[in-house]
């Protein structure tokens, strides 16, 4: 085993809440390491449905105070994140048979003003006679309602946070697995073992933050847990899974589907030539890094979105699926509907006499990740001796400083700088990179300039940043979560990326 370093925290886990706190922890001064046995998310934090939302539909389960915060933090995160976050309108189709329409103009009300809306439009009510988004739907659906909340690039939204963490100073290691935590002289004495043949790594840190989101309860549990801890937690694994087709609709308006069974599914515009949709919610078990979505969860999706638009949605359809595991603290929930388990978070400190503290994050959801992350670093910094010094509310993520916090500002600068870049290929670039766009474009006058295409519009010094500074190691990292070009690419594009990486990891390896 190499030799110890010590830090103050030792966070395990690299999807939303690892990444939103070791951000937040390393710029308050304090020294973090980040281990995430694969890539950053990897799992549950890149399967989401891709919004920044307060959940329309917690109201009806009185979850108020999750509502205004998440309602709250639309717009801060809209503010700091311009390029991978944007506002969306979302069309809700009235059907007498399952909510009044009294019901949902009072949900929207209260949707409108709980969380101090500024930036973003208010609901209204429309005839789909005369609306836009009413050409797609079934004649028998005439009208409806719209309000606004945001979309996100989740699993970019994680790495960002992870490379501010990285610029204050924390170490971000991945594929890299804890193997091993237990106390030792009031420290945390925790093994770490990187996918390559290099041996075990010793760390040891103050304080330990399980951050492991749906391995959180195996990593701490009595028989076979890696973590020595007295906690225990009531998780609850949801699955949730999502279809992609060929886009349906022409406009930007995006849809919210109520069904029978009392669930919601949205269908959104995706990557702009496909219309995404979900989610569902189903129990699972198993191991959370092999879920895949199942045929009946496609043909329920299907046959939903059937119920309501004018072409059929069919299996046929599909060019893509993805599924991730919703770590729910089911608190004595055990036997309600997975729909109805709450999506808000529970921290659970564990600070015995002696012994160095460990903090455990359960549940939550992507939109509030950063107030997790500030109420984490309450505890943290109490549990440490530091003073509590948020920051992260006003602090834009790495290429999200745009002027005036708009895209279309920063839109219209870059086309005038970068005239020789191909319209569609500058907005792609822009909206993944915000102004790190630079750092990969440069000084280039042409697209000769940036090296070998390797398809669509992928240049090599596109796939150099990528490797250099945000862990890109294998195809899916590259195709799925830093961008969705896994849509584009052809197989054997793809083929000849998959060597390409592959190639790179034995070289750095090597050099290692």
């Amino acid at each position: 085993m190499s030799a110890t370093s010590t830090y103050d925290l030792i966070i395990i886990g690299g999807g939303i809440n690892g990444a939103g706190i070791a951000r937040d922890a390393a710029g308050r001064g304090l020294k973090v390491l980040l281990c995430e046995q694969n890539d950053l998310a990897s799992a549950t934090s890149s399967a989401s449905t891709k919004l920044i939302h307060g959940g329309l539909r917690y109201l009806e389960q009185y979850e108020f105070r999750l509502v205004r915060e998440a309602l709250t933090e639309r717009e801060v995160l809209l503010n700091n994140a311009p390029h991978i976050i944007k506002p969306l309108r979302f069309v809700l189709p009235h059907r007498k048979d399952l909510r009044p329409a009294w019901m949902i103009r009072l949900g929207l009300f209260l949707y409108d003003h709980l969380g101090g809306r500024k930036k973003l439009p208010a609901s209204e009510g429309i005839s789909f006679a005369s609306h836009v988004a009413g050409a797609p739907l079934r004649e028998d659906v005439t009208k409806g309602f719209v309000y606004s909340d945001c979309w996100v690039d989740d699993a970019r939204l994680v790495v960002l946070n992870a490379m501010d963490a990285r610029e204050n100073g924390a170490e971000i290691l991945t594929r890299t697995k804890c193997v091993g935590a237990v106390q030792r002289g009031g420290q945390w004495n925790v093994t770490l073992r990187g996918d390559a043949d290099q041996g075990d790594r010793g760390v040891v840190g103050k304080m330990l933050i399980n951050a492991a989101g749906p391995w959180c309860a195996d990593l701490i549990k009595a028989d076979g847990g890696v973590v020595q801890s007295k906690t225990t937690a009531n998780i609850r694994l949801v699955k949730g899974s999502h279809i992609v087709v060929p886009k349906i609709f022409d406009h930007e308006y995006c849809y919210i589907f109520q069904n029978g069974d009392g669930r919601i599914v949205f269908a959104i515009p995706y990557e702009d030539d496909f219309t995404l949709i979900g989610t569902t919610d189903v129990d699972f078990n198993g191991d959370p890094s092999t879920v895949k979505i199942d045929q009946d969860e496609i043909d329920y999706l299907c046959k939903l979105a059937s119920g309501y638009f004018k072409k059929t949605v069919s299996t046929d359809d599909v060019v893509w699926t993805y599924s991730g595991v919703r770590p729910l603290y089911a608190g004595n929930g055990d036997g309600e509907n997975a729909s109805k388990i709450s999506r808000d978070y529970t921290l659970k400190l564990e600070a015995n006499s002696g012994d160095a503290p460990a903090l455990h994050v359960f549940g939550g959801k992507i939109t509030t990740y950063r107030k997790l992350a500030e109420h984490a670093l309450q505890i943290i910094t109490d549990q440490l001796g530091r003073d509590d010094h948020p920051w992260t509310a006003s602090a834009p993520l790495p290429g999200g400083d745009f002027p005036n916090a708009s895209y279309d500002d920063a839109h219209s600068i870059y086309a005038k700088r970068y005239d020789w870049v191909p319209t569609k290929m500058l907005k792609r670039l822009l909206r993944l990179y915000g102004t790190r766009i630079e750092a990969i474009l440069g000084t280039a006058k042409g697209l000769s300039d940036l090296g070998t295409c390797h398809g669509h519009d992928l240049y090599e010094a596109e796939l150099r940043y990528l490797i250099d500074q945000e862990w890109v190691r294998d195809l899916n990292d590259l195709i799925w979560r830093r961008s969705k070009l896994g849509l584009r690419l052809t197989k054997d594009q793809q083929a000849v990326l998959k060597q390409r990486l592959a190639k790179e990891n034995c070289t750095k390896i090597a050099a290692e």
